[in-house]
């Protein structure tokens, strides 16, 4: 089977209204139809890579591909894990986790988008608490970083609730214009005392090994936060 192959297809994160997790085939078409749908306001852009300037259906095959390029490219010193969002069994956005070095650094980024209509409803603080859970319980992270574009007010929010500080910025040339990006730091400490959504991990240690870990290099992986 291709799970004994490629054992994350059975990793699983749920919280009290999500599950994430690789999406099949099927799936990923609906994950594609979702960013056709639309995913912001035409007259901002909160990518660095403004792939949603694409027309629906390139925008719907960028999506695709790029979740192919992820698993194809997929190393142990250099990974990013792409999961889909399900609320009720429907695919609702994509929550990413990513590192280089890992097994070294302990250091893990985040990033995500959700289709429009299913935004401001507490979804993105659900999705990103389930991945922290993942980096710091499952992985045994240390820090876990992320950052958005200074009008960005939704993504610092959901931030914010985890403890998230801020970290510098980064400067960018995004639809030719300069633009300002904050960057934002999580440490291990702070994720314990913000965490407030319950989340579980099961099918993780078939999986150790395509992050560089062994079986004994990380925490409790199938524990509950409380």
């Amino acid at each position: 089977m291709l799970i004994d192959h490629w054992p994350l297809l059975g990793l699983r994160l749920n919280t009290p209204r999500l599950e994430l997790r690789l999406p099949g085939d099927d799936e990923l078409a609906d994950l594609a139809d979702l960013a056709a749908e639309g995913i912001h306001e035409p007259d901002r852009m909160p990518f660095l890579v403004p792939w949603t300037d694409l027309p629906p259906a390139e925008r719907a095959r960028s999506v695709v591909q790029h979740h192919w390029l992820r698993r194809g490219t997929w190393a142990p010193d250099n990974w990013a894990l792409t999961l889909a969002v399900f609320e009720n069994g429907q695919v609702v956005g994509l929550q990413t986790i990513a590192a280089r070095d890992f097994a070294v650094l302990r250091e893990a980024t985040t990033a995500s988008w959700l289709g429009a209509r299913h935004q401001r409803q507490g979804i993105g603080t659900e999705m990103r608490a389930a991945v922290l859970h993942l980096a710091f319980a499952g992985l045994n992270a240390l820090e876990a970083t992320s950052g958005a574009f200074e009008d960005n007010a939704s993504s610092f929010a959901v931030s914010q609730k985890h403890g998230y500080e801020l970290d510098g910025i980064d400067r960018h040339v995004v639809r030719g214009q300069p633009t300002t990006t904050r960057r934002l730091r999580l440490t291990r400490a702070r994720w314990e005392t913000h965490q407030h959504v319950p989340v579980s991990i099961s099918g993780l240690s078939p999986c150790l090994s395509m992050f560089g870990l062994s079986d004994s290099s990380g925490r409790d992986r199938q524990r509950s936060a409380s």
